[in-house]
Order: C-alpha cells, then sequence, then structure tokens
C-alpha cells in the first residue's frame, strides 16, 4: 500500500511541476502556418528555434583590432607612452603616467574610449590628467582642460582616414568603386 502511494504522489507531483514549467500550451491552429517554410520562419522571428544552415543572414559584424582604423591610429599617435591598459573589446586605452624630460614635476595620463568604430569626432572621447608633485610629495591630480586632447583627436582623426583610404586602396571592392591616386572616389 505504501508503495502504491509513494508513486502516485510522485505521478502528482511531477504532472504539477511539469504543468507549471509551462510545457502544456494550448494553441490556437488557426494562428500557426501550414507551410513548413513560413512555420520555421516565423519560430525563428519569435525566438523559438535555430537554423544550423540554409541563413543568408550574417551573425553580426565582427571588427577585429588590425581592421579598425580609428584603434589602429590611436595606437600609433600615442606610440611614445607607455600604455597601461588596452582593450580593444572594452573599447578603452589607457596610458601609464608620462613623464616629459623638461618637466621632472608634472606628469601626464591619457585615457582613450571609443564610442563608435567610425571615424568621426564624436566617436571617440580623449581624456587627459595632469599630476602635478613637488619631489614626489603632495601630488595633486587634475582633469587637464587643455588644448591637447582636442589636438590628439584631431590627429587620431586624420591618421584614421589616411589608413582608411591606404586600406581601400588595397582592398578589392566588387561595387565597382575605384580610388583614384589621390585617395578619391571614383565612379567607373
Amino acid at each position: 500500500m505504501t508503495k502504491l502511494l509513494k508513486i502516485i504522489s510522485i505521478f502528482i507531483f511531477s504532472s504539477t511541476l511539469l504543468n507549471s514549467c509551462g510545457i502544456y500550451r494550448p494553441v490556437d491552429s488557426r494562428k500557426i502556418p501550414v507551410n513548413e517554410a513560413e512555420r520555421v520562419k516565423k519560430n525563428i522571428e519569435e525566438g523559438r528555434g535555430i537554423r544550423i544552415g540554409g541563413s543568408s543572414k550574417r551573425g553580426g559584424d565582427f571588427q577585429f583590432a588590425s581592421s579598425n582604423p580609428m584603434w589602429r591610429a590611436s595606437l600609433e599617435i600615442l606610440d611614445f607612452l607607455p600604455l597601461a591598459n588596452a582593450d580593444y573589446s572594452g573599447g578603452i586605452i589607457i596610458s601609464d603616467w608620462y613623464q616629459p624630460d623638461e618637466n621632472k614635476n608634472e606628469s601626464i595620463k591619457i585615457t582613450i574610449r571609443f564610442l563608435s568604430n567610425e571615424i568621426r569626432p564624436d566617436g571617440v572621447d580623449i581624456t587627459i590628467f595632469r599630476k602635478k608633485c613637488k619631489i614626489y610629495e603632495n601630488c595633486k591630480v587634475i582633469n587637464s582642460t587643455s588644448n591637447t586632447g582636442n589636438e590628439i583627436k584631431l590627429s587620431i582623426l586624420k591618421r584614421a582616414v589616411e589608413i582608411e583610404r591606404t586600406d581601400a586602396k588595397n582592398r578589392p571592392n566588387k561595387r565597382g568603386i575605384v580610388l583614384d591616386s589621390e585617395g578619391k572616389i571614383k565612379k567607373n
């Protein structure tokens, strides 16, 4: 008798558990397409299934650090600085404290944040910190408001455009766009 009671209680418990998970859902057959291709398309659009092959859509537009002109230009412009962190996937470059030879009491630190992969002025944010010390004591770190950040941004943008033009010249284009010797787009 106890064995039968255990089986019945397990059955009731499991059916309650499975029912609350939503395995059984009544479906209106008028809303489901009869054609298999339409049904698969509807399920994929709703996120209910996966498609192994046969899809013409790409999964995303992946760029690597070597193919991003803004990233490459930034590293070229800041090549004189020691870097503390350069994270392409995070979109940030942080230099270490740099002390020019002329001024032993002042150091700078530059942070570049990439807000876009496109070459545009609002696609990059540059912050410069200045640290002024009196012989390694009483140091004061301030966010620099000088024009140096804008000058670095302009240099990065100019260099990124040059890199983009050089890459475009060396890359075959399927749309028939050709660059002339000055790097301007010329239609065939």
